[in-house]
């Protein structure tokens, strides 16, 4: 079992008892226990069993304006006596920097909200064994899958962040992911695709049958792809890939990047950045949400934001640090979103593929190319074609490319949103975009 909460409390408390006797002005304490098993399989067989149990600590100290932090696996007293003189002596001689402080007292939170994120229930590793051979049976079935592999993971933690100023809060939260992958060969081609399910509480995850049925295929239908010419062409983005284009935009307004002035989105607040018809909303209280949390890395309270309104910037994601670089206000968004979404279009995922007489359909992109500084955008792809509505064939080795400052104006939205992950997009369509093939 995970440790409890009055365990890491007394380590926490612990530790700002004893800074503040060493000399600290103010600490923050990060104190958490986690426990993962896992299962793999390949080809129909075990390959793996494993379990790890992990306890650790992180504390900064601050001497007025100068900040050090440490960290250590080891939370054992004598080791945590060595810990806070060594973090107080570097902080003595650390810079002094004027931005460094501890949130607002204000804005800490004051609850930790039940989210129902926890499920004690566990899963013994025969049963996860018979999960998984359940699974690679059914990703199997076609004579084209010539390769499998799947994956159960269980995870447990449990936390407790405390400061100087009172704060000591925390939550368990518990995870259970079953995974497969599976390789297809034909006469022209060998191609690999994925599935997979993450949920809060065993119940909910994908039945192991259908999640390997899935996984083969979306493997299957990639055999024998076709080269396309290079045009300038509506694209569309799977659910999948599409929340790639909005992690990308959150990226861009963090706080550290917007103060360092290294990102195509600074100075936008309250201008429109996207058509009238999209809104993006970050949501930390939806129950079971993978993102869901009370408070941010910092004890900072979460509210929901819509971080854009009908195309408008309403709000960056603001940490203290660079809140107080901006002077702007803490969000609660230190460590980043929580369930970040786009509100669902208007128009459905069928009549969103017939919206063109031809398009592509993207089921995988290659490589990192999102450039946040001058929001250029290039990447290899993998995908469909698409003519008056129907798929044509698989396409492969092309280079989608485009801007973001053009694309999110160019963006329609299927009404098909799910809540599949922390992240979550419907199916995208970006009109005009420019693909290179052969």
């Amino acid at each position: 079992m995970v440790k409890d909460q009055e365990f890491l409390e007394n380590k926490a408390s612990y530790c700002i008892d004893l800074a503040k006797k060493l000399g600290a002005t103010d600490i923050s304490v990060n104190v958490g226990s986690s426990i993962s098993e896992t299962v793999n399989f390949r080809n129909k067989k075990l390959d793996e069993s494993n379990r790890s149990d992990n306890l650790g600590i992180e504390i900064t100290t601050y001497i007025g304006k100068k900040k050090s932090s440490i960290s250590s696996s080891n939370i054992l007293k004598d080791n945590l006596n060595t810990l806070l003189e060594k973090c107080i002596e570097t902080t003595k001689s650390t810079p002094e920097d004027e931005y460094n402080t501890l949130p607002d007292k204000h804005l800490l939170a004051k609850e930790v909200k039940d989210l129902d994120l926890f499920d004690d229930t566990h899963i013994e590793n025969d049963k996860k064994i018979e999960y998984l051979s359940i699974l690679e049976i059914s990703a199997s079935k076609d004579n084209k899958i010539i390769n499998t592999e799947s994956s159960f993971v269980e995870d447990k933690s449990n936390f407790i962040l405390a400061n100087s100023d009172g704060f000591c809060q925390g939550f368990k939260t518990s995870s259970f992911v079953a995974s497969s992958v599976a390789v297809a060969k034909d006469a022209k081609s060998m191609e690999r695709d994925y599935e997979y399910t993450l949920k809060c509480h065993l119940k909910d995850i994908q039945n192991a049958e259908e999640l390997g049925k899935i996984a083969a295929e979306q493997t299957i239908r990639k055999l024998s792809p076709k080269k396309i010419s290079s045009e300038k062409i509506a694209i569309i983005f799977d659910k999948r890939i599409a929340k790639g284009i909005l992690s990308t935009f959150a990226s861009a307004i963090a706080s550290s990047v917007i103060s360092r002035g290294t990102s195509f989105l600074k100075d936008k607040i309250n201008e429109k950045i996207f058509s009238d018809t999209i809104s993006v909303l970050d949501r930390p209280d939806i129950l079971k949400g993978l993102g869901s949390k009370s408070f941010d890395s910092e004890g900072v309270k979460m509210n929901t934001l819509k971080l854009v309104d009908q195309g408008v910037l309403m709000h960056y994601l603001v940490d203290t640090y660079n809140g107080k670089k901006l002077n702007l206000e803490s969000n609660g968004r230190c460590g980043g979103t929580s369930n970040l979404y786009f509100e669902n279009g208007k128009i459905t995922y069928k009549d969103l593929l017939n919206s063109h007489k031809k398009c592509l359909y993207i089921t995988e992109t290659i490589g990192h190319g999102s450039n946040i500084v001058t929001g250029d955008y290039s990447v290899g792809a993998t995908g469909f074609l698409i003519e008056d509505g129907e798929f044509k064939y698989p396409i492969n080795e092309i280079t989608i490319a485009g801007n973001f400052k053009d694309m999110f104006k160019n963006i329609t939205l299927a009404n098909d949103l799910e809540f599949k992950y922390a992240t979550n997009s419907p199916t995208m369509m970006i009109e005009g975009m420019v693909v290179a093939g052969k």
